[in-house]
């Protein structure tokens, strides 16, 4: 979305998963740039941990390390 030097906001970042990752529940929590994010979705069935964060950084792409300067992420598989 904003690639400019605004701040992202826990909102924007869980807007985003669930946009980003069919059916996915994000909880997201931060203080514009260190955020850690509770994402549940179905498609993270029978994947690795690995990934299923790989899922959700993906969302991101080279904003993670930048804009975003961190992502703490858990996953859960969810079957809604």
């Amino acid at each position: 979305m904003s690639a400019s030097g605004a701040a992202a906001t826990p909102e924007e970042l869980k807007d985003r998963i669930e946009a980003g990752i069919p059916g996915a529940n994000a909880e997201v929590t931060g203080d514009g740039h260190h955020f850690n994010a509770v994402v549940s979705a179905p498609a993270f069935a029978g994947l690795s941990r690995i990934a299923q964060h790989r899922l959700v950084y993906d969302v991101f792409g080279p904003e993670v390390g930048d804009r975003i300067h961190a992502l703490s992420i858990q996953t859960k598989e969810s079957t809604t």
